[in-house]
This record gives C-alpha cells, sequence and structure tokens, in this order.
C-alpha cells in the first residue's frame, strides 16, 4: 500500500474526503463514531472504564470494513491517523449540518483531478 504525502491538513482534506466517495461509507462513520460516542459517555456517566474502549472500538470497527467492502480502499487512518481523526470530524459535522452534498462534490472533484 503505497501512503500519498501531504504537506497540510488542507491539502489532506479533499482526499479524504474522496476516500469516502460514496454516501453510504459516511454515513456508516458517522453511525459508528455517534455510537462509540454514546457508548463511551455511559461509561464515563456509570463510571464503568471499560466502556470507554466504546469509541475506538466501535468508530473503527465499523468504519474500516466499510472501507473494504462499500469503498474498495483502504483507510486514510492507516497512513495520516491524526488528520484522519481531524478530517472524520469535520466530515461528520458537515453531515450534521446537512452538507452531505457538499461532501459528494469535493470528493468528485479530487478524484476528477486525480484519476489514474
Amino acid at each position: 500500500m503505497t501512503t500519498r504525502e501531504f504537506n497540510s491538513y488542507e491539502e489532506f482534506w479533499p482526499y479524504y474526503v474522496a476516500m469516502h466517495s460514496k454516501a453510504a461509507t459516511r454515513w456508516v462513520h458517522l453511525t459508528g463514531t455517534l455510537t462509540g460516542l454514546a457508548v463511551s459517555a455511559y461509561g464515563l456517566l456509570r463510571r464503568r472504564r471499560k466502556l470507554l474502549l466504546g469509541l475506538p472500538l466501535i468508530g473503527y470497527g465499523t468504519a474500516w470494513p466499510a472501507h473494504f467492502l462499500i469503498e474498495g480502499n483502504n483507510p486514510a487512518t492507516f497512513g495520516h491517523p491524526a488528520w484522519s481523526l481531524r478530517g472524520d470530524t469535520q466530515m461528520i459535522r458537515m453531515m450534521l449540518a446537512g452538507r452531505d452534498a457538499e461532501l459528494d462534490e469535493i470528493a468528485r472533484k479530487w478524484l476528477a483531478e486525480n484519476a489514474a
């Protein structure tokens, strides 16, 4: 697997969105992240430390298979973990704000400009 190099998060962001070009992949990410947050919050409230593992386990446990099965690519997390976490947060915030069509356009543009 070849890892792309980026000089900034701003350069990475369109690539990250392109690796989530299918709406189903983005919605699996959103569902996994929100479920992981809910389980972790419950763990904090009930002082059940093991449940704090809910966010990474549920979040990545749903997102990574979506890449392999829906998107047909490798998660950007493998090469760029910090920027991927930031990208996931930005993507989910945009989705919750009703801006999924904007994500479609970012992905379409990046894929068209970087077609092999």
